[in-house]
């Protein structure tokens, strides 16, 4: 019964971890699965993104984001252009965690 606790508390604990918004910044276009433009305005974002400071916060496709140091540790690489038209998602970032989430859903695929 132990053994089966301690596997289900694994399994559990993977399995949110799988689902966490890990994300690394590339400095390669050709690197990235998504492009993204930071905006100043948030009526312009597609995502709101609130930035966490553990891993463990991030969570979902909620605009709940936590950089990583590796590409390899990432659920999604993204590319951060200088022009709006390059992007395929415009994101603005927000200090307040309740506020982040899709702005526009159409395009929340892109972050899937």
């Amino acid at each position: 019964m132990k053994k089966l606790l301690i596997i289900c508390a694994l399994l559990l604990i993977g399995s949110v971890a799988a689902k966490a918004q890990t994300v690394y910044a590339t400095s390669s276009k050709s690197d990235a699965n998504v492009k993204v433009y930071v905006t100043t305005t948030k009526s312009e974002a597609d995502l709101v993104v609130y930035k966490c400071d553990t891993k463990s916060d991030a969570s979902g496709n909620k605009g709940l984001w936590y950089f990583v140091s590796s590409s390899s540790d990432a659920k999604k690489k993204v590319y951060i252009t200088t022009t709006k038209s390059e992007a395929d998602i415009v994101i603005y970032y927000t200090r307040t965690k309740s506020e982040a989430g899709w702005q526009n859903r159409s395009k929340s695929s892109k972050m899937d």
